[in-house]
C-alpha cells in the first residue's frame, strides 16, 4: 500500500489516496502505521477519499484507532497534497469531514504548495454542542477540580471538543499527566483535546496541546483555533493571533463579519513509501 508521510508544523499524519481503494480495518490499521517504532510514525493515519458533496472527503484516524472529525493541520495537508500529486488544478478546494465541509485556500509557490488557509467555520460555544456537562450555556473560566488543583477551562468545539486552560508560565504545567487527566474527565462525553496557553500580548499566544487519542503533540490547528477563540471570549486578545507550538506558528484570524475562523499554517511532504501490512 503506497502512502505519503506529510506534517503541517510537526503535527504529522501518513495519508493514504482513498480515491479508487479503502484499505480495510482502518482502526487498526492506525494503530499498526502509527507506531514510530514498528510502524511509519505518526499522529495517526488520514484518507483522502472521493466526496459527493465537495472536490475530496477527508477520514482522520488517530494513533489509538479512534476517528477523528477533524483535524486543521491535516486539512492543510490534504490541500497540498491534491494539488501537488494533480487531483486538482484548483487554487479552492473544498473538503468534506465528519466536522462538516472546510473551504482551503491553496498559496502555490513554484508550481507546489507550500502553506494554507482553511475556513474553519464558525466555533461552537454551546456546551449541548461541544459536547460538555456543565450548568450555564457556556464553559468560560470555569473552575474544573483536578489532582493538581483547581484550574480555570473554557469549553470550544471546531468540529471536535476542546478544553483551554490559560496559564501564567508554560514551564509549570504536567502537560502529560494534568492532560491526560483532563482529557478523561467526567464532563466530556467524547473525551477532549486539552490546551495549555500562555498569553504573550494581545495579538500572541504560546501553547501547548495534549489531544485525545494521541497524546501531546507538536501542533494542533483546531486546538490553536479553539485557544484564539477562548482567549477573545476571556477579553485577553483580539481577533487576530498568532499562535506559537512547539512545531511552529499558525496565525488565526476571527472574521468580524461572519465569525468564520480562519487558520494559515505551512504543510510539508516529508517522503513517500510503500507499506505491508502487519496483520
Amino acid at each position: 500500500m503506497k502512502f505519503t508521510k506529510m506534517h503541517g508544523i510537526s503535527n504529522d499524519y501518513i495519508y493514504i489516496n482513498c480515491m479508487e481503494v479503502t484499505p480495510e480495518r482502518l482502526s487498526e490499521l492506525s494503530i499498526e502505521m502509527s507506531d514510530r517504532h514498528t510502524g511509519v510514525g505518526g499522529d495517526g493515519i488520514i484518507l483522502i477519499c472521493p466526496s459527493e458533496v465537495a472536490d475530496f472527503k477527508m477520514r482522520i484516524f488517530n494513533a489509538d484507532g479512534s476517528e477523528a472529525k477533524m483535524c486543521g493541520n491535516g486539512s492543510r495537508c490534504v490541500g497540498k497534497y491534491v494539488y501537488d500529486y494533480g487531483l486538482t488544478d484548483k487554487n479552492v478546494v473544498t473538503l468534506e469531514t465528519l466536522a462538516g465541509i472546510k473551504t482551503l485556500h491553496l498559496h502555490v509557490n513554484k508550481g507546489k504548495v507550500d502553506s494554507v488557509t482553511v475556513d474553519m467555520g464558525e466555533p461552537v460555544t454551546s456546551v449541548r454542542e461541544i459536547p460538555v456537562i456543565y450548568n450555564n450555556e457556556m464553559m468560560v473560566n470555569a473552575p474544573v477540580d483536578t489532582s493538581c488543583g483547581v484550574v480555570e477551562m473554557t469549553a470550544v468545539s471546531m468540529g471536535n471538543p476542546h478544553g483551554v486552560v490559560f496559564v501564567d508560565s508554560l514551564d509549570n504545567v504536567d502537560v502529560h499527566g494534568l492532560g491526560r487527566e483532563l482529557e478523561i474527565h467526567p464532563m466530556w462525553p467524547d473525551r477532549a483535546n486539552i490546551e495549555f496557553a500562555q498569553i504573550n500580548s494581545p495579538s500572541e499566544i504560546t501553547m501547548r496541546v495534549w489531544e485525545r487519542g494521541s497524546g501531546e503533540t507538536m501542533a494542533c490547528g483546531t486546538g490553536a483555533c479553539a485557544t484564539a477563540v477562548a482567549a477573545a471570549l476571556t477579553g485577553r486578545t483580539g481577533d487576530r493571533v498568532t499562535v506559537h507550538l512547539l512545531g511552529g506558528d499558525l496565525e488565526i484570524y476571527r472574521n468580524p463579519d461572519d465569525s468564520h475562523i480562519y487558520m494559515t499554517g505551512g504543510a510539508t511532504t516529508v517522503f513517500e513509501g510503500v507499506y505491508e501490512r502487519q496483520s
